[in-house]
């Protein structure tokens, strides 16, 4: 197949870039031939999506975009969000396509599916013309009302177009839900989950109860964009908690960048000054194999997103190296992580410090006692493979290029 792969930009952004670099060289493996177009090259700080050979890169500028892109011929067109609907549109038009839905893209005004007020909660809402009465008093995004018309808009354009879409496919369940309750694809929305760590599965984990001496401190790891979202300052108002419960030092790493960092960092001044058990690094962003070496000295993953977590790759990621998570029981996290198994849940409605740290203790105090959720995080992703996502992904693909073909679904193009 001639598959023309779409994204906003062509740097390593976030998630939807590090899938791409794990997953365009398989399809170019199975001798598909690819195409990458985007938006922007931007930000220019950060290195670009690695194209396999013979893929030809497409900028999304102008007419001249598409005249090019009809040349090309695509089969199908898979999409990963863009930011113009316009460009969106257009590329509907020039073949069947299919979406992978990373995150809520034309089902929230603001994207983040949550609710700041009266308290931060997940939210279960349909996208509609209601969510403008409810963008203030529950604090749905910012508070410029220009903002306010300006995203809405530009997700209202995107949800129009969900059902034009051949398909769609998710990485979780949850996802699944919500793009069909949005009326996506005519219901033909599809997951499959994927693993995105460059190392393979381990046999044993590195921090086995055997190999730890008393008084060690724990390490926990947090492995992500630093926003108000990710929960980073739910983590760190959680640790004196915690600290206080299990009388063990405490150390924590942050691995990643973005807005909210200089505010966690300032935080974490203060919880360390009151409290010389407890050491807090901010490791910036680091790349694959540094993620898999810093996993290898962590005992515990915490994913402390107070909005509904799409899926939450980085706990399978950890779970690949023997490492257990602790996480807000929010969107798709509860299908990789069960609690008591390969780690704790702390509550979703309404996620907290209180029950973050309740969450930690629970772990730790296990940890201290036992290999189990060490050995449950390794059980749970043993069978996970990336081939085993293409096969799911060329099936959607095939469908879908197919409809164009007027060929019944399901036949090979």
């Amino acid at each position: 197949m001639r598959i023309l792969i779409a994204n906003w930009t062509r740097r390593r952004v976030g998630g939807a870039e590090t899938y791409l670099d794990r997953v365009m060289p398989l399809l170019a493996a199975r001798r598909h031939i690819l195409a990458y177009a985007f938006e922007t090259d931007e930000p220019a700080d950060r290195t670009p999506v690695a194209l396999p050979e013979g893929c030809v890169p497409l900028a999304l500028t102008g007419d001249a975009a598409f005249d090019r892109i009809r040349a090309w011929a695509p089969d199908v067109v898979y999409v990963h969000g863009l930011v113009n609907p316009d460009l969106e549109r257009r590329l509907l038009e020039s073949a069947p396509a299919v979406l992978f839905a990373h995150a809520y893209y034309g089902t929230c005004i603001s994207g983040q599916k949550t609710h700041l007020l009266p308290f931060v909660q997940p939210c279960d809402r349909v996208f509609g013309p209601a969510c403008l009465a409810l963008f203030y008093p529950r604090r749905c995004g910012g508070l410029s009302p220009l903002t306010m018309v300006r995203d809405y808009a530009r997700q209202n354009a995107r949800n129009a177009l969900l059902p034009q879409y051949a398909a769609v496919m998710t990485h979780s369940e949850h996802m699944s839900r919500e793009f069909t309750r949005h009326g996506a694809a005519g219901g033909r929305v599809r997951h499959s989950t994927y693993l995105r760590s460059d190392a393979e599965v381990v046999a044993v984990p590195s921090r086995l109860l055997a190999a730890r001496r008393d008084g060690d401190p724990w390490h926990l790891v947090f492995v992500g964009r630093m926003d108000r979202l990710k929960g980073g300052a739910c983590l760190l108002d959680a640790l004196p908690g915690t600290h206080a419960a299990i009388r063990r030092p405490l150390r924590v790493t942050f691995a990643g960048d973005g807005p909210a960092r200089a505010n966690w960092q300032r935080r974490a001044g203060d919880i360390a000054a009151a409290n010389p058990e407890i050491t807090v690094e901010f490791a910036g962003w680091l790349h694959r194999p540094e993620v898999v070496a810093l996993l290898d000295t962590a005992d515990l993953l915490v994913v402390p997103s107070v909005w509904p977590e799409p899926y939450g790759l980085v706990g399978p990621e950890a779970g690949r190296r023997g490492v257990p998570a602790v996480a807000f029981d929010t969107g798709g996290i509860k299908e990789w992580l069960v609690d008591g198994l390969n780690g704790c849940l702390a509550p979703g409605r309404r996620p907290a410090a209180a029950g973050l740290a309740d969450a930690l203790i629970r772990c730790l105090r296990s940890l201290s006692s036992s290999d189990a959720l060490r050995f449950g995080a390794l059980s749970r992703v043993k069978d996970e493979d990336d081939n085993r996502h293409v096969d799911a992904l060329l099936t959607i693909l095939e469908d879908a290029a197919s409809r164009r073909l007027g060929a019944a679904p399901g036949a090979a193009s």
